[in-house]
C-alpha cells in the first residue's frame, strides 16, 4: 500500500477519480515542482478539494504518492525492456528512462529526502533493484562492461540529471550517449 492509500477497496468511482488526481499531479509537479497548487491539481483533475483531500490528506502524502507512482514506473520499465529488447539496448533504454526520471523530478523527491515520507516501500531499493537487473542481464550477455556496479550506472545517469535539469535536453542526451559508449560493449566487427 502506498501513501493516500485507505485500508479498504475503493469504490470504482471513487479509485477513478484518486487515479485522475494521480496523473494529474505527477504532470503538475513535473511542471511546475513540488510546490503546485493543489486546487488547481483539483481543478484539472475534475474532482473538488474535498475529494482532493479524502484521497491525499495533505500535500506530503500526493507527493508521496506521485513520487512512489514514477518509481514503481520506472521499475516496470526496467522489466518491459528486459522482455523486449535485446540485453544491451535494455541497459541503454533503462538508463534514459532514469535520466527522465531524474530530469522530469523539479524537486520532489528533494522535498521528500528533506523531510522523509513513508510512500510504502524503499524508493532507493527499489530503483537499485531495477539497475541490477538491467545490468546484471547486460553483463551477462556481454554487452556491458563486466566491472560496473549498478551504484555506478545510478550515480552516472543522476549527475548527468543533476548537472542538465535547468539545460537543454539535446545535452543530456549527448552526455548520456557518452556515459552509454563507455558502459556498452560494442561489436567490434
Amino acid at each position: 500500500m502506498t501513501a493516500g492509500d485507505t485500508a479498504r477497496p475503493l469504490r470504482a468511482d471513487a479509485r477513478r477519480n484518486r487515479d485522475r488526481v494521480l496523473a494529474v499531479a505527477r504532470e503538475a509537479f513535473a511542471e511546475e515542482g513540488p510546490d503546485a497548487s493543489l486546487n488547481e491539481i483539483a481543478q484539472r483533475a475534475g474532482v473538488g478539494p474535498g475529494t482532493l483531500y479524502r484521497h491525499f490528506p495533505t500535500r506530503r502524502t500526493l507527493q508521496a504518492a506521485v513520487l512512489g507512482d514514477r518509481i514503481q514506473r520506472l521499475a516496470g520499465r526496467a522489466d518491459e525492456l528486459l522482455t523486449t529488447a535485446p540485453p544491451g539496448e535494455a541497459l541503454a533504454g533503462w538508463m534514459r528512462a532514469l535520466l527522465e526520471h531524474g530530469r522530469t523530478d523539479h524537486g520532489l523527491g528533494g522535498a521528500m529526502m528533506a523531510e522523509p515520507l513513508d510512500v510504502g516501500f524503499d524508493c532507493h531499493a527499489t530503483i537499485r533493484a531495477a539497475a541490477e537487473r538491467v545490468l546484471g542481464g547486460a553483463q551477462r550477455a556481454g554487452a556491458a562492461r563486466p566491472d560496473l556496479s549498478c551504484d555506478d550506472v545510478i550515480q552516472l545517469v543522476v549527475g548527468i540529471a543533476l548537472s542538465t535539469v535547468q539545460g537543454d535536453p539535446g545535452r543530456s542526451e549527448r552526455l548520456l550517449g557518452l556515459v552509454l559508449d563507455a558502459v556498452l560493449v560494442r561489436d567490434p566487427g
